[in-house]
């Protein structure tokens, strides 16, 4: 399950973070998701809450903020820029899992709506990562 893993890394990084910056407790970890994760949003507030039960205490009682953050592609033929919501409706089923399981294949699966070229760039929307970790000494 993709949402599993990205949950494990995430709670690791949030963790690893607080020790660093000397917090003895966890009150709030602000994930960023990129769109073109493709997050099931449910499944994986469920999972994140399932690993902090069982994780290292100093994140038990901790508040998760998940935001996502569009996708934008720039094709690097014509310059021109869209949003995956745009043009995720044209993929079928197959083709989304295999981009949500892997984000880079989508070269494979998507064309600039503009000039059809499969040569562009992901400008945002493709990670996740842990945006800030609050706490107290």
């Amino acid at each position: 399950m993709h949402e599993y893993a990205l949950a494990e890394g995430i709670i690791s990084t949030a963790i690893k973070a607080a020790i660093n910056g000397n917090l003895k407790r966890i009150t709030e970890v602000k994930i960023k998701i990129g769109e073109l994760q493709q997050i099931d949003s449910e499944v994986f507030t469920f999972v994140i809450k399932e690993i902090i039960k069982n994780e290292n205490p100093i994140i038990k009682d901790a508040r998760i903020v998940i935001e996502q953050e569009k996708a934008v592609l720039k094709c690097s033929v014509c310059e021109s820029a869209w949003n995956f919501s745009e043009i995720n409706n044209r993929l079928n089923r197959n083709e989304l899992e295999s981009i949500h399981f892997v984000p880079e294949v989508s070269h494979t699966f998507i064309r600039c709506p503009r000039c059809k070229s499969p040569d562009f760039k992901v400008v945002c929307g493709n990670r996740g990562w842990v945006d800030s970790v609050e706490g107290e000494e």
